[in-house]
């Protein structure tokens, strides 16, 4: 178990990594790039998120806002969108984990041990308070996001083409159309 020396020492450093990176397992785990599909799908929620949040509150954020946790095996998150209604830090990381929160799949995102460790970051999400987590899944003809809830560990709901998604609680009456990911 990290002290709270150490894992001040790894937030601090986490400042100087070069790109993508979170504190999971008392170690700075980067996180690669990503390519055309999941970018400009992130995006698209990012964007759609941002109207909402400037009509009712609370801040949308890109990929790359770090929002520093208290959790036994992690210490932060970088969502690759999310919703936030937690206090501003200016320049520092969001001191708690957003209320919502989107992992797009990559290209490497597939397969079983790919599986497990979005599994164990969902419940990461949800141990630290996180409401709603969407998987967001590019490459899949059936199904596009999976929903899942605080202290659900299957999807309460699917949203495939020409539906529209939504992340109540998280975010009372934001609705997306789903092909709109797909522009």
């Amino acid at each position: 178990m990290a002290t709270i020396t150490d894992t001040q020492a790894l937030i601090a450093e986490l400042y100087n990594v070069d790109g993508k990176a979170e504190i999971v397992g008392g170690e700075i785990v980067r996180m690669s790039p990503t390519g055309d599909f999941p970018s400009s799908a992130a995006g698209e929620i990012y964007v759609s998120l941002r109207q909402y949040a400037r009509k009712h509150g609370g801040r949308a954020y890109t990929d790359n806002a770090a929002f520093l946790v208290d959790l036994p095996d992690r210490t932060s998150f970088a969502p690759d969108v999310s919703y936030y209604t937690g206090p501003r830090t200016r320049m520092k990381f969001l001191p708690e984990a957003p209320v919502f929160a989107v992992e797009v799949r990559s290209e490497n995102d597939y397969g079983p041990k790919a599986e497990l460790a979005m599994a164990k970051k969902r419940a990461d999400y949800f141990a630290a308070g996180t409401l709603v987590v969407w998987d967001v899944d590019l490459l899949s003809d059936d199904a596009v996001i999976r929903v899942y809830r605080h202290g659900e560990t299957e999807p309460s709901a699917t949203f495939c083409h020409g539906e529209v998604a939504e992340a109540e609680p998280a975010v009372p009456g934001w609705t997306m159309p789903v092909d709109e990911i797909f522009e």
